[in-house]
């Protein structure tokens, strides 16, 4: 079996390699090439640093990474490790996955990071055989979501650009690498403050328009309530985009968010669940 990056393979051999290698997985990711390049650029994925592996000249296996300075340790992500159906059990995502160390190693990475579905038990026992462990359940949520407002309030938003978001002093910068600003500079954040003008929570989001211009739904990225927030504060900053009823989608929303159980409670159901887990680099 042979190793390359993905800077060494074509294009089609890539998308092809990324396309089996989901093929009767829990959830299809199934990409165009556009889809794909705008994934690497948008979730800084390094193709010299991504590897696919070949079967003499067959590509069977993949596994794309990223690095990032997060909380001021370098941090690698796992986006997606695929391996083609006919190739599964037979040593493929070993050989992968001791390469991904090794290149972690040589990175000087201080922490390894990855989602797996929850249900795929035997890609997180080949994780945890090489030191991952669990420390977050993650959630995926999707529904309709009326912005009632019960009672009013003295609650006004700023309007920020996502990569202001680091300069707060209250922001949380780990978070699961698609949530997190880098991954959603065309994004849309806001900061919420009430009437002694202190700060209550923030979200990072993105509005999806009909072609009629009206909102389709909103996916959420980032919804925090800080201390002197709370949840009944939520309608308030959803109110800000819009005051209709509206579908709405979280994308690994941690389960311990209280926001994530207000949701629930407000119309928005389970879709997927993730783990996250992380290794500490030696």
């Amino acid at each position: 079996m042979e190793i390359k990056t993905v800077s060494q393979c074509t294009l089609k051999e890539t998308l092809k390699t990324w396309n089996k290698g989901f093929e009767g997985y829990f959830v299809q990711i199934d990409m165009n090439e556009e889809v794909f390049l705008n994934r690497l650029v948008g979730e800084g994925l390094s193709p010299e640093l991504s590897i696919v592996a070949f079967d003499h000249n067959d590509p069977v296996g993949i596994v794309l990474n990223g690095f990032r300075q997060i909380d001021g340790k370098k941090t690698s992500w796992n986006g997606g490790t695929g391996i083609s159906p006919e190739y599964r059990g037979k040593g493929v995502s070993r050989a992968l996955m001791e390469e991904t160390i090794a290149i972690y190693d040589r990175e000087n990475v201080e922490v390894a990071t990855l989602e797996a579905i929850k249900e795929n038990k035997v890609a997180i026992a080949l994780y945890e055989k090489y030191g991952y462990t669990i420390t977050n359940q993650l959630l995926f949520l999707s529904g309709d979501f009326d912005p009632k407002i019960e009672k009013s309030a003295a609650i006004h938003g700023e309007i920020i650009r996502p990569e202001q978001l680091p300069h707060l002093s209250f922001y949380q910068e780990d978070v699961p690498w698609q949530c997190s600003w880098q991954s959603n500079k065309q994004g849309e954040a806001k900061v919420f403050y009430n009437e002694n003008n202190e700060a209550i929570g923030y979200m990072l989001y993105r509005t999806v328009w009909d072609q009629d211009g009206a909102i389709d739904r909103i996916v959420l990225y980032q919804l925090e309530l800080l201390e002197n927030g709370n949840v009944e504060d939520i309608p308030h900053f959803i109110a800000s985009i819009t005051n209709h009823k509206v579908e709405m989608a979280t994308v690994n929303f941690l389960a311990s968010n209280p926001a994530t159980s207000y949701l629930m409670e407000n119309g928005l159901e389970v879709k997927t669940e993730q783990v996250q887990m992380k290794k500490k680099m030696d």
